[in-house]
């Protein structure tokens, strides 16, 4: 804080300002700024001033339009019950004005909680390096593609991705690839797993990156990664997995199946359902340490040898000169990233655990009950299944999605005769209503 007084967060004093107008040759910082006169503010909003209590009555009308739907939607966004410690912690004012730690001295609580998520997902993936925190699971698949690019030896550029992948995912990877001048490719998959003997068939010398899911968008659980991982090993092409916290602490450790990063998406702790908002996994072995895009917080002594938090490494184009940068990702979900592990904390690892396995289990008795009605088949893949799981209906899929949204249930359509369902710990007391809705429809 500056010794005349004032803010951290606002450091110039009126002298120190009026000396730096003075030396430009302006007289205040309006000069410094052209707002055409249309736009600019003239002191009036045009906003008619309503107590508290008339503005609560009118956003009460308002939201009182929206659908009532219990949602049973999926496919890489996912909602569970979020504790109130997590509002409440993260709430604090300390957490909620601060950006980037660029000063560790006075950011050290903040650095250790991003510490903390990054041990986190290390704990997870088995992999030593995790950054902390990426826009979300496409920009750090995006990421992951790029930074293939540089460091294989690989004269190739192609990444392969599942053909079952989410489209606005693919859209996003494709978008990185094409500055890169990389071309994403699908590989077949076979009842909701990679198809194993085509994609051996598919890598090769041109394959920079190979990428599969667990759980696959489908809910399936992938049983033959280790294998997937040898063939890009054995091709020299990056082996990347996509996941996420909950289903990864019962899955294979990605680590073990040779998984060289582990990109996807935390939202699943710490945020509701987002559709929009998220958090991105990205952790990788250490021979990436310095080809990781964004931000490492890193542990270490201070001056008097007391432990201490700071951003070991910044590679983003903001810090390091743009030739040496490894990507111009900006923002890291610093508050997003500290919700996920205050989320992870508070349930521990035997409850991350006993939530997963929730998961697993409610799919697969939702699925039976499902399969019990006449007109239906669930699940279409005979898979394990982690939260979701996909219905095979006689009538049309799109029809019987429109009439469960009547019956007041959300699920998605994702063929001609193909419904995906969803189920967490938020909806999972809705269950029976959306079965007797299934009923009624089909």
């Amino acid at each position: 804080m500056s010794g005349t007084g004032g803010t951290p967060y606002a450091p110039h004093t009126d002298s120190e300002t009026a000396e730096m107008l003075s030396a430009i040759g302006v007289d205040d910082e309006e000069a410094l700024f052209d707002i055409p006169e249309a736009v600019a503010f003239d002191g009036d909003f045009g906003i008619e001033p309503r107590s508290e209590r008339e503005i609560r009555a009118e956003c009460s009308r308002i939201f009182a339009r929206n659908d009532d739907l219990t949602e049973f939607l999926g496919r890489g966004h996912y909602g569970h019950y979020v504790p109130s410690v997590v509002d409440h912690l993260a709430d604090r004012a300390e957490f909620l004005t601060s950006y980037t730690q660029y000063q560790p001295e006075i950011s050290q609580g903040f650095l250790q909680a991003l510490f903390e998520y990054q041990s986190m997902l290390v704990e997870l993936t088995g992999l030593p390096v995790a950054n902390c925190s990426m826009y979300d699971a496409a920009t750090a698949l995006g990421e992951a593609a790029t930074l293939a690019d540089r460091v294989r030896s690989t004269s190739g550029d192609t990444v392969l991705v599942p053909e079952q992948l989410r489209e606005g995912k693919r859209a996003v990877l494709a978008n990185y690839c094409a500055g890169a001048d990389l071309t994403v490719e699908s590989y077949p998959m076979a009842d909701g797993n990679a198809d194993v003997d085509a994609l051996a068939d598919r890598v090769g010398d041109d394959t920079v990156m190979v990428y599969a899911e667990n759980p696959t968008v489908r809910g399936c659980i992938e049983e033959r990664l280790g294998t997937i991982g040898d063939l890009a090993a054995d091709t020299d092409a990056l082996f990347t997995l996509g996941s996420d916290p909950v289903s990864l602490s019962v899955l294979e450790e990605p680590a073990s199946v040779g998984a060289d990063v582990v990109v996807g998406e935390a939202g699943a702790l710490g945020l509701p359902t987002a559709y929009g908002m998220g958090l991105g996994i990205f952790a990788c072995s250490d021979e990436f340490l310095r080809q990781v895009p964004g931000r490492l917080v890193g542990a270490g002594e201070d001056a008097a040898g007391d432990r201490a938090f700071t951003l070991t490494l910044q590679t983003r184009e903001q810090h390091i000169r743009k030739e040496r940068a490894t990507s111009n990702i900006c923002t890291n979900q610093a508050w997003v990233a500290l919700r996920a592990a205050i989320h992870a904390a508070t349930l521990g690892p035997d409850g991350l655990v006993d939530l997963a396995n929730d998961c697993v289990r409610e799919a697969a008795a939702l699925a039976d009950r499902i399969d019990g009605l006449k007109g239906a088949t669930a699940p279409v893949h005979d898979r394990h299944h982690v939260r979701e799981f996909a219905v095979r209906v006689d009538q049309p899929a799109a029809a019987i999605a429109e009439d469960l949204e009547a019956e007041g249930f959300a699920v998605h359509a994702i063929g001609e005769h193909l419904l995906q369902v969803c189920v967490t710990d938020l909806n999972a007391e809705r269950t029976d209503g959306l079965v007797a809705a299934f009923e009624e429809v089909i």
